[in-house]
Parts: structure tokens; C-alpha cells; sequence
């Protein structure tokens, strides 16, 4: 069980923003499950963003005025018979606080205030809920993730990425339909944060590595692609010569097991060498050295992989990475990859 004061770290490198000022404060506080901690960010991000102003879209807008505002609807004027009232129905954009992204926070902010988290922190939410008094609701199981961002909507980034970890991540639907809060995230959302936190810690805290998240070009014999999957990496870290692609795994079970035989996960394994084959094939031409790291989130489980192996030249790693510990250790064992790989130090 990973502790969560540990979460927020990860999710402090996710989104940079929650190393500013403002959010100092929940570094240091005491969070008994994820649920809280959520709250207690989304309520600080709101506050941000409410000092700075909820974002404003032109919404479309459709009804019958007494006064001519935007285009005139004549079909549906005369349909609806509006005249014998004196009104017109009207076309027109209202420059609105009603926005898609305004109506996902108030819906978050909604199903929190139904579920189990401190009474000291619905208090702070129903005050936030009252800046939101324009926006409409949305149904929670519905709810399109897809966002565009641009330098408008940037400071809502991060806000929509915490309110789908708590609508998709932490929310379940008891059997009196109430909605309970569970302290903990997800397998897939905690393997996209996992991914996330590793990619950043390493930009951040080894700035002589070059660290990205690249994709790796098939190396073909000819120009037939189609259908090809694309390679796309975790983490690709670079410095000189030589190059680390590691692929970053967060499962509840580590190992295969088959016929009480502990094994790695073959596709894992598989992905990690054709990674590895095709781009030491793209650096051909120029002096290279690539390795692969198959970096599992450590579990409970008794066996755990810790292997080194040399395959068609190349070196390919099978590591786990504690997280139930200190976030100094964490970053210990982060540091020693960089070190053992490229010299890097901390």
C-alpha cells in the first residue's frame, strides 16, 4: 500500500502546479485516504482559479425576448407562436461562466459532498459551490474526458486530471445509492500517475539527462506500415551516447505464475526487446549504446524480479520500484537508476 503523503509527491511532479505557494500547505498535512487528499487539492485549485476568475465561453443560447437580441428565429417564432406574447425567439452567444470544464468541477464538487470525507472539508466545498451557481450539472457516468488546452484554459489542467481521478478513480455506488469514497486509486489511474511521476521526477531532478516520452520509428526494409502499431515509450532517457528506454508497469501481481513457476509477463518482455531492437537499428549510423528497464511497482508478493540480462547485445533490466517508503528513498532508488545507467547524480 503506497502511503499518501507519497501520492501527492507523485502527483506534485505530475502537475507542476501544485509546487507553487498556494499548495504548500497540503504537502505537510496528514491525509488519512486518497479521497481526502483529492478534496483537499481540488478545493485549493478551485480557490486559485476563483481568485484569477472562472473561465468564460461563448455558450449558445436560444429563447423567446421581448427585446431583439442576435439572430431572429422566425420558423420557430411563428412555430411557437411567441408573437401573441410580443416576444421574438432569439439566437444569440452569451460570454458564460456555463462552460463544460466549469460544469465537470461543479459535478465533482457534487458527488463529494455525498460521499465520505471530513465534514471540515464539505464546509469548504459548499462555500466554493456558490461561485458556481450558473453552472449546470452533468451525469457523472457520461461525462467527456477529452479536453483541449490552450493558453486560455491552461490553469484548468490540472483541476479536470483531479476531478477524473476522483469521478472515475474513487468513486463506487453503495447498495442504498449513497456514494463512498475508497481510499485508494484504481490500477489503471494509479499506472498512468505512476508513468506520469517517473517521466518528471527524472526531467526535473537530472536536467543533464534528456527525458521524454518519444515514440520509436518501426525500422522497415521497405515503406509498408499499414496497420503497424505505434511504439510509443514511457520513458526514454538520453545523455551522450547512450540511451535508457524503460517502460514503466504498475500491476497488483507482478509476476505470471504457471504451474507454481514464477515468470515475467511475456508481452511485457516482448514489447520491451522491440523497443529496444529498433532503435539501437535507427541509431545505426552513429555511436550508440541502448538499454532496457521493464520497472515494475514493487508489491507484497514473495517474489519479486531483480534481473539483469544481455539479449542480442543488448542490455535488458528487470527492476522494482518501492513506493511503500519515505519519498527520500523513493528518490534514492530513482537517482541510482540515473547513476548506474549515465554517471547522473542527484
Amino acid at each position: 500500500m503506497i502511503p499518501v503523503q507519497n501520492v501527492y509527491y507523485m502527483l506534485s511532479y505530475a502537475f507542476q502546479v501544485l509546487n507553487e505557494q498556494g499548495y504548500k500547505n497540503i504537502a505537510i498535512e496528514q491525509f488519512n485516504n486518497v479521497a481526502e487528499l483529492c478534496a483537499a487539492i481540488l478545493t485549493k485549485g478551485i480557490s486559485v482559479q476563483l481568485k484569477r476568475g472562472l473561465g468564460r465561453e461563448y455558450i449558445p443560447e436560444t429563447e423567446a425576448l421581448s427585446a431583439i437580441r442576435g439572430k431572429i428565429d422566425i420558423s420557430e417564432s411563428i412555430k411557437t407562436r411567441t408573437m401573441l406574447k410580443k416576444q421574438l425567439v432569439c439566437e444569440y452567444d452569451d460570454f458564460s461562466v456555463n462552460t463544460y470544464m466549469n460544469q465537470v468541477i461543479k459535478t465533482t464538487i457534487e458527488l463529494l459532498l455525498r460521499s465520505d470525507i471530513s465534514k471540515t472539508r464539505k464546509k469548504e466545498l459548499r462555500k466554493l459551490l456558490v461561485f458556481f451557481g450558473e453552472v449546470e450539472m452533468l451525469d457523472a457516468h457520461i461525462i467527456n474526458w477529452s479536453f483541449q488546452y490552450n493558453r486560455n484554459n491552461q490553469t484548468y489542467r490540472m483541476l479536470i486530471s483531479i476531478c477524473y481521478l476522483i469521478v472515475k478513480g474513487l468513486l463506487q455506488t453503495n447498495s442504498d445509492g449513497t456514494k463512498k469514497l475508497m481510499d485508494f486509486i484504481d490500477e489503471q489511474r494509479m499506472s498512468r500517475l505512476y508513468e506520469k511521476f517517473i517521466l518528471e521526477y527524472f526531467r526535473r531532478e537530472h536536467p543533464e539527462i534528456t527525458a521524454n516520452a518519444s515514440q520509436i520509428p518501426w525500422q522497415l526494409d521497405d515503406n509498408m506500415n499499414a496497420m503497424l502499431p505505434v511504439m510509443q515509450t514511457d520513458i526514454m532517457l538520453s545523455k551522450d551516447e547512450k540511451t535508457l528506454i524503460i517502460d514503466a508497469k504498475y500491476y497488483s501481481h507482478t509476476l505470471q505464475n504457471q504451474y507454481d513457476m514464477h515468470t515475467l509477463h511475456s508481452g511485457n518482455l516482448y514489447q520491451i526487446f522491440t523497443y529496444v531492437k529498433n532503435k539501437e537499428s535507427q541509431l545505426s549510423s552513429q555511436p550508440h549504446e541502448v538499454s532496457g528497464m521493464l520497472l515494475y511497482a514493487k508489491t507484497d508478493e514473495a517474489a519479486l524480479p531483480n534481473n539483469t540480462y544481455r539479449m542480442s547485445g543488448n542490455r535488458i533490466s528487470v527492476q522494482t520500484l518501492n513506493l511503500d517508503c519515505t519519498f527520500e528513498q523513493i528518490a534514492a532508488q530513482l537517482d541510482a537508476i540515473a547513476s548506474e545507467h549515465f554517471g547522473a547524480s542527484a
